[in-house]
């Protein structure tokens, strides 16, 4: 669609305003607060034209226009001012990630905070995540009679966590020797070649070994690693959401893991890393998003490990500001995990 300078120049307004204020916007608003040099007249007349075009509509009859998804979706295709955020954010953001570069977990509650406070938004984020599984430590700790809590810890750092249940209880003493074995073994193997090693191990040692090939394949066929969530209130105050019972329910993806893992395999996870993804009133694809947008981030090693950070709000979302803040996040996460987590 091919719009006059003078016609982008009042949709971006128009949306602007919008986000702003929430309310429609009218003619004589902006050329009082914008000291357009054009008349009431003129941009009523620019506003009609947008409004065929599909970019624009009027709620009432008297009242000003608000963006469309199509306009929105134009806006942010063509119109965008592509702005990084201010140094001063920027810095702060870094310094607060690089003291805490060690601990996985925090960087990914601190990414989902940053961006819920940056955007006014819900934030979501996902753990780095592994398309191949690779072994790298197991540690076996005997809690009570036959259970036994086993930890899995993956080539990249991820790990994961399992009570299981023994044939026979084993002595803890037996039990490190086990995890110690099959440690040494299975460094930096996948689960196929893991077991091929299985003649290796006793009795006991095959039971375990067995549980971890099928705990791996899991993880494995898992879209996504854990995910961290936050700014649920942000999105609640916003007035599409605290007066329809239909936008709340768009927060419900975000706490299905479910469906927020086939969102993420659908959209950001086919994109390069550092990419932006823009989901603009569901796309006509996610019913739950009809009211909302997501702006989504893949970050991390693309040869190694992987996760996703996004944000949802309501349509108006000031997306300039949202964009520069995921992509500035999605940037540090990854330089994170090329430097501390990669294999």
């Amino acid at each position: 669609m091919k719009l006059t300078d003078r016609q982008k120049l009042i949709l971006t307004l128009i949306i602007h305003e919008h986000i702003h204020s929430a309310q429609p916007v009218g003619s004589n608003s902006l050329v009082d607060k914008y000291d357009l040099a054009m008349s009431s007249a003129t941009v009523r007349n620019e506003m009609s034209t947008l409004t065929d075009y599909d970019l624009l509509r009027q709620p009432h009859t008297s009242a000003g226009r608000v963006p469309t998804e199509e306009g929105y979706r134009f806006f942010v295709g063509n119109l965008i001012q592509k702005t990084g955020l201010p140094t001063t954010i920027r810095r702060t953001i870094t310094h607060q990630f690089y003291q805490s570069r060690q601990d996985i977990e925090q960087w990914l509650r601190l990414a989902a905070s940053v961006l819920a406070n940056q955007s006014q938004a819900a934030s979501l984020v996902t753990a780095p995540h592994s398309e191949k599984t690779i072994f790298k430590h197991l540690e076996l700790i005997a809690t009570r009679g036959r259970q036994v809590l086993m930890v899995l810890v993956l080539m990249g750092g991820e790990i994961r966590q399992q009570f299981i249940t023994l044939a026979e209880p084993i002595p803890q003493e037996q039990l490190s020797e086990i995890a110690t074995l099959i440690s040494r073994l299975c460094v930096r193997c996948d689960a196929v070649n893991m077991a091929k090693l299985r003649g290796q191990l006793d009795a006991p040692g095959q039971e375990i070994l067995d549980v971890l090939l099928k705990e791996m394949a899991l993880i494995e066929e898992s879209a996504t690693g854990e995910i961290y969530l936050d700014g649920m209130t942000n999105v609640l105050s916003e007035p599409e959401f605290s007066e329809s019972d239909e936008a709340r329910q768009a927060l419900h993806i975000l706490e299905e893991p479910s469906l927020l893992e086939n969102l993420l395999a659908s959209t950001v996870m086919n994109t390069d890393v550092g990419g932006i993804q823009v989901l603009i009133g569901g796309e006509g694809t996610w019913e739950e998003l009809r009211q909302c947008s997501v702006v989504l981030a893949r970050y991390g090693d693309p040869n190694t490990l992987t996760g996703s950070v996004g944000v949802l709000g309501p349509i108006r979302m000031p997306y300039d500001r949202t964009i520069s803040t995921v992509r500035f996040v999605a940037n540090v996460l990854s330089d994170l995990v090329s430097e501390t987590l990669a294999i």
